[in-house]
C-alpha cells in the first residue's frame, strides 16, 4: 500500500491513504487523523462520496469546523476550560470565547500524525501529547484507526494511554450528507436515546438530563432531521442541532437514511452519548471538493462521545484516564442501501 503527499505544512509533509473494502473506498490524511472521503454505493452500485471536505491542505488548515477531523484531548465544551482532577485544579486551552472546545486551539485536528499501521483495508495514525500541552496534564500516546469491513462498514478505533491523570474524549467528527449534495434537512434520523443534555446560549452542557419526549430532541423514531429543527434556528446563520444524546445502550446506537438515494448508515459504539451536529455554521464561504459551496445544513456530524463538560458534572460519564489504563472507543458505521422512492 503506497501514500501520496497532500501537502506540507511547515516543511512537514501530509501524506494521504486510499482504502478500499466491502464495497467501500475511503481516503485519510495525516493532518488530523482525517477522513476526507468516502464512497458509498447506492442500491444500484453508482458510487458518491459521502463526507464533506476540502480538496487543498491548506483549506483543511484555514478551517475551523473540524471536517473529517480527529477532535481531542477532550472533545466537545468545557465551560471556561476550567475543572479538577482529584481536587487538583486545570486550566485547560480556552478557543471558543471563554470556553474550550474539542481540545483547544492546537488540538488533536491541529497535528500531523504519523501512520502506525497500513493495510489495503486499515489505517493506523498516531501520535503523542506532551504534559501541560493544551493544559492537559500528563504525557499521553494516542492512536486513531480507521478499517473497512467486509460488510461494508468503516469500523473507527481510538486507544489512549497516560503517564499522569488527565481527561480522555475523542471524537471524530465527519459530516455525512449521504445524498453527496444539497443539504441534510430531508435525512431521516433514529436515536436509540429517550434523554438528551440541555445546553445553555453559549452552548454549554446545564447539567441536566431531560426526557426528549415532546420535544424537537425526539428521535426515537425516524423522521426527518428537519421537520422540528425550526425553533432551534435563529434568522441568521448557526442555530439546529448541536445537543448530546443519552444513549440507551441498543447494539443500534443511530441510523441516518437518505430518501433520496436509498443509502443508509447504522451506527453502534461502545460510547454513552452521542453529538448531533447538523452544521448550522456552514456556509456557503466554505468551498468543498471540486469548487463546490457548502451550505447551511450540508453535512450531519454524529460524534460518539462522552457528554459534554463531564468534568464538571459529577453524574455525567467519567473521562479521567489514569496511569496504566487503556482509553478505548469504537464505533462502527454500516452502510446498506435500497430502492430510492
Amino acid at each position: 500500500m503506497q501514500t501520496e503527499v497532500f501537502g506540507t505544512l511547515d516543511g512537514h509533509a501530509v501524506e494521504a491513504v486510499r482504502l478500499a473494502n466491502g464495497g467501500l473506498v475511503a481516503e485519510l490524511i495525516t493532518y488530523g487523523a482525517r477522513l476526507t472521503r468516502l464512497w458509498v454505493p447506492d442500491a444500484s452500485g453508482a458510487m458518491t462520496d459521502v463526507v464533506l471536505g476540502f480538496d487543498r491542505l491548506q483549506s483543511y488548515v484555514d478551517d475551523h469546523a473540524y471536517l473529517g477531523a480527529t477532535c481531542g484531548q477532550y472533545a466537545n465544551r468545557i465551560a471556561e476550560g476550567r475543572c479538577r482532577i482529584d481536587g487538583e485544579p486545570v486550566q485547560l486551552d480556552r478557543n471558543e470565547g471563554a470556553h474550550h472546545l474539542h481540545g483547544g486551539s492546537a488540538g488533536f485536528d491541529r497535528k500531523i500524525w504519523r501512520i502506525a499501521a497500513l493495510d489495503d483495508h486499515s489505517v493506523t495514525f498516531a501520535t503523542t501529547t506532551e504534559d501541560g500541552e493544551m493544559g492537559f496534564p500528563g504525557r499521553s500516546t494516542v492512536s486513531a484507526r480507521y478499517s473497512l469491513m467486509d460488510d461494508g462498514a468503516l469500523d473507527i478505533e481510538m486507544e489512549a494511554e497516560t503517564d499522569r491523570p488527565t481527561l480522555m474524549n475523542i471524537v471524530n467528527h465527519a459530516y455525512f450528507n449521504l445524498a453527496g449534495s444539497g443539504d441534510v434537512l430531508d435525512h431521516q434520523l433514529r436515536i436509540a436515546a429517550p434523554f438528551y443534555t440541555p445546553v445553555d446560549d453559549h452552548l454549554l452542557a446545564t447539567g441536566e438530563i431531560r426526557a426528549v419526549a415532546g420535544t424537537p430532541f425526539d428521535f426515537l423514531t425516524a423522521k426527518p432531521i428537519g421537520r422540528d429543527i425550526g425553533p432551534l434556528c435563529p434568522d441568521r446563520e448557526g442555530g439546529g442541532y448541536d445537543h448530546n444524546w443519552c444513549l440507551d445502550g441498543s447494539e443500534l446506537a443511530a441510523v441516518l437514511f437518505d430518501p433520496r438515494s436509498g443509502r443508509r448508515m447504522e451506527l453502534s459504539t461502545t460510547q454513552p452519548g452521542l453529538q448531533v451536529y447538523t452544521g448550522g455554521f456552514l456556509s456557503d464561504r466554505m468551498v468543498g471538493k471540486g469548487g463546490v459551496p457548502l451550505c447551511r445544513f450540508a453535512g450531519v456530524a454524529l460524534e460518539t462521545q462522552a457528554f459534554p463538560c463531564s468534568p464538571n458534572h459529577a453524574h455525567f460519564p467519567d473521562v479521567i484516564l489514569r496511569r496504566g489504563e487503556t482509553y478505548r472507543h469504537a464505533t462502527r458505521l454500516r452502510f446498506s442501501a435500497e430502492e430510492s422512492a
